[in-house]
């Protein structure tokens, strides 16, 4: 299969392009700029006139990535605004032009945010989505506009909610976690019981993969992560296997730190760490028979190795 690839020089789009060429497909990247790719198409930034004519041509199916992604303290005056450009408008005015060139599916790389910001119990793709910030908000206005144009056209739309991926090259949050336990400094996380779904990169582009060609993907939307949520402390106690480190951490009340993190305007940062975000990922285990090839262990393992 010929496969368009949008946000193909990215974290997830450079792995998933190298697995799809391994697999037998023939990815063609849709790049911002020129990078020297074999097939790229370069499309310049994407809004609701982007025109996709000469990428889409002879394409058996489209994996969406490219997104404006999260910002944390985001200063725009209409952040909103600025993410339906990009997460919603560019995103339905591909899906227009796929069905017009006749592609037959769209995987849309969506957010477990979409779904919420954590709770005590998993999410399941049966819930009703609760987005609570502009990102997350832009991602589930372009879900529904896919779902309206797979009615109206006929394309398959399949819809993937991630959580936070991790993998070799992985930056910010979990960037900084890793060198902080590399470092050997303790973290005042040990009396935190919480329960977080991660998605090893490996994962993710095996289960995209999975979804651009299986029969029963078409119209609906996964949960994923690596097959069992973990707490922050098991977490880093895996993260320092992984590292030979030993895992240094102090058992300081979740109360506190809350109280901590709002006093120092962190408190997002403190709820990523003490809160609990994770899915029930049986249905694309079930619909799919998919399970994730790689565990947590052999991810980290992968994630920390030296190049």
């Amino acid at each position: 299969m010929t496969i368009l690839v949008t946000g193909a020089t990215g974290f997830v789009g450079t792995a998933l392009c190298a697995h799809l060429a391994a697999n037998g497909h023939t990815p063609r990247p849709a790049v911002r700029t020129p990078h020297g790719l074999r097939d790229e198409v370069v499309i310049g930034d994407i809004d609701a006139h982007t025109d996709w004519t000469a990428a889409l041509s002879g394409c058996d199916a489209v994996v969406h990535l490219a997104a404006r992604v999260h910002v944390m303290d985001d200063r725009a005056r209409d952040p909103l605004a600025l993410y339906r450009v990009t997460n919603t408008d560019a995103t339905l005015n591909l899906a227009r032009q796929a069905a017009c060139a006749g592609v037959r599916r769209l995987v849309f790389i969506s957010s477990i945010k979409v779904n919420g910001e954590g709770r005590a119990r998993a999410y399941r793709e049966t819930d009703s989505a609760a987005p609570e910030d502009p990102y997350a908000q832009s991602k589930w206005e372009a879900e529904q506009g896919l779902l309206a144009r797979a009615r109206d056209t006929g394309l398959e739309v399949v819809i993937l909610r991630p959580p936070l991926v991790y993998g070799p090259g992985v930056g910010a949050n979990f960037r900084r976690l890793m060198d902080t336990v590399e470092r050997g400094w303790p973290l005042p996380l040990g009396a935190i019981h919480n329960r977080r779904s991660l998605l090893y990169l490996g994962n993710f582009v095996d289960a995209i993969t999975r979804c651009i060609s299986h029969p029963a993907a078409a119209g609906h939307t996964f949960l994923l992560d690596d097959g069992a949520p973990v707490s922050t402390p098991e977490l880093i106690h895996a993260l320092a296997q992984a590292l030979h480190r030993p895992a240094r951490l102090l058992p300081v009340p979740p109360a506190l730190l809350v109280l901590t993190g709002t006093l120092l305007g962190k408190r997002a940062a403190v709820s990523r760490l003490t809160g609990s975000l994770y899915a029930d990922t049986r249905l694309i285990q079930s619909r799919l028979d998919w399970t994730p090839p790689f565990t947590l262990q052999a991810g980290l393992a992968a994630t920390v190795a030296k190049p």
